[in-house]
């Protein structure tokens, strides 16, 4: 397994692995396309075939402030550290880039992915309610802000 850019050739190959994690929600080919095209940080983690196990995106806010996009891993790749990888090269780029504070949304109804974030120092700040639509899935703001 190896991480790189998250380039427009793999929007193709992702859009599954969103239809399959998020259903409604998911986003679209335009959504990605818009992500890359503002210049945000995007990888991929690909196997040995370059199959796409999994992608993480980050937009930093200037000054000093970064939101993680997303950190998907395809369903038959979970508990194999990829989302870890991913959020942790995020996390390295945030600093690269002189964020001060990470920042990002989650399902407050997603235990497992609340927990991983929580052993990297983020903690909840606030809910917002009915965020993920057409769901109406509240969204659990959490920050991690660097000492």
């Amino acid at each position: 397994m190896r991480l790189g850019r998250f380039r427009w050739w793999h929007i193709d190959e992702v859009l599954p692995i969103e239809a399959d994690l998020f259903g409604a929600e998911q986003w679209s080919a335009a959504m990605f396309w818009n992500e890359l095209a503002n210049g945000h940080f995007y990888l991929v983690a690909t196997d040995d075939d370059g199959a796409v196990l999994g992608y993480a995106g980050l937009a930093v806010s200037p000054p000093d402030e970064a939101w993680v996009q997303n950190v998907a891993v395809r369903r038959d790749a979970h508990r194999r550290g990829i989302g870890r990888l991913l959020l942790e090269a995020l996390l390295a780029e945030a600093a690269r880039r002189g964020a001060r504070s990470t920042l990002l949304e989650v399902a407050a109804d997603n235990a497992p992915a609340q927990r991983l974030y929580a052993t990297y120092g983020f903690e909840p700040i606030g809910v917002r309610r009915g965020y993920y639509q057409p769901s109406n899935t509240d969204a659990l703001v959490m920050q991690r802000n660097e000492d």
